[in-house]
């Protein structure tokens, strides 16, 4: 829990449900994600807490497939998690890729000439990050990485 003490949690921290998913690295799993994201959360969270939270999930899955997995076999498992508090709700997604800076890599889009939006490969960032309230993407251990995306409901 340690490592994630500093994505700013609320007052209320207390853990109301868990659910975990291990998939492929594969994008036809996105399919099986999502159902899963909705069974999970429809009897905890908002119509339009859910859109917004499954917009951002698709991003960041299908980031982990491309990028962070790009070179590894499709039996490659990625492990995501949402856990939902009394105020927000936390998307975990863990891949094995190499360290990333998400924070320099979103600097760097805005600084450039022409708009981010434009740009098909990156433009998923910016909308994960305008998707959710808080956005990391950290080195958890040697070999793994967790992107964490938070949503106040």
């Amino acid at each position: 829990m340690g490592l994630f003490k500093r994505l700013g949690k609320t007052s209320d921290d207390t853990l109301q449900k868990e659910f975990r998913l291990r998939v492929k690295t594969n994008l036809e799993a996105l399919v099986e994600v999502l159902q899963w994201f909705d069974r999970m959360t429809e009897s905890f969270v908002s119509e339009k807490c859910r859109w917004a939270c499954k917009l951002a999930l698709a991003e960041g899955f299908t980031n982990t497939v491309r990028y962070a997995h790009q070179n590894m076999p499709d039996t490659t498992p990625i492990d995501l998690e949402v856990q939902i508090f009394k105020d927000y709700l936390e998307i975990r997604i863990w891949d094995w890729g190499l360290p990333f800076d998400l924070h320099a890599k979103l600097d760097d889009l805005r600084g450039s000439q022409n708009d981010p939006l434009e740009k098909e490969s990156d433009r998923g960032l910016f909308f994960m990050q305008e998707l959710t309230d808080d956005l990391q993407y950290i080195r958890a251990s040697e070999k793994r990485n967790c992107l964490v995306m938070k949503k106040k409901f």
